[in-house]
């Protein structure tokens, strides 16, 4: 028995139009309405998904940062929170002075998203999360020990080894470097101990490797047909495309 359907939000629940899928959007509210329970599990931050929580109407806890926080959205209740440890980000800071021409830092802190540059990348960023970037004036003015996460992002893509981090490829162009433990699996894990529900009545759907750790976690895990394909090959079942209802199928599944 599923009781619950966590889903990744960009290329699994929401196409390449920015729009939630309609037929996903539709099974969701079937297994809603069945007394089933729906998460969200993304990379964006509280403002960015709070659209697509609303629009399914949904009352409980998202997955937010890929995983370094967990709010309640209807509330505001921060569940779970992770931040880089200081160390991590003045090592950060020593890079971004480093970074490979086309790639940019984006760093997100006290539920702001933060940008020294005025790019197109950067815009296509904002512009698909709903969000305005900030210039922080002096990234060294921050406060040390309130970084959620950093964002590389454009091509190529540097190689990163910074201690106490987390590091995942959320998009081809996004390297995400977030706290330590901080995965929407790890997330997945404490939100359900909290709500006392067995992993094996979860599924969890989604498309790129941030959403592998989750995707293992889960009693069903739910890899997206046009997905990465790491994702693919971790999963225990691939639906179809996410622009074809890939969502829709997991409903299928856990209303069989």
């Amino acid at each position: 028995m599923i009781r619950w359907i966590v889903t990744d939000l960009d290329g699994t629940l929401v196409g390449r139009d920015l729009v939630m899928v309609p037929a996903s959007r539709r099974a969701l509210r079937r297994f809603l309405a069945a007394g089933g329970e729906v998460f969200i599990a993304t990379g964006r931050m509280e403002a960015s998904a709070r659209p697509f929580y609303d629009e399914l109407g949904l009352s409980g806890e998202a997955i937010l940062y890929n995983g370094a926080r967990t709010v309640d959205l209807g509330t505001g209740s921060v569940l779970r929170s992770r931040h880089l440890p200081p160390a991590a980000w003045k090592s950060l800071l020593g890079l971004f002075d480093e970074l490979p021409r086309g790639v940019y830092p984006v760093v997100f802190s006290g539920e702001e998203a933060l940008a020294t540059h005025d790019v197109p990348e950067l815009r296509r960023f904002a512009q698909r999360d709903g969000i305005r970037l900030r210039h922080p004036g002096d990234w060294s003015t921050l406060p040390p020990g309130e970084i959620t996460k950093c964002m590389l992002i454009g091509a190529p893509l540097p190689s990163l080894d910074i201690p106490e981090t987390t590091l995942v490829r959320s998009e081809a162009t996004y390297l995400e470097v977030l706290p330590p433990g901080a995965t929407k699996g790890a997330a997945l894990r404490e939100l359900a101990v909290s709500r006392g529900v067995p992993l094996t009545q979860v599924a969890a759907i989604g498309d790129n490797p941030n959403d592998l750790d989750m995707i293992e976690t889960a009693g069903l895990g739910v890899a997206v047909g046009d997905g990465h394909p790491d994702v693919r090959a971790a999963s225990d079942v691939v639906v179809g495309a996410c622009a074809d209802g890939a969502v829709a199928d997991l409903v299928e599944l856990a209303l069989s």
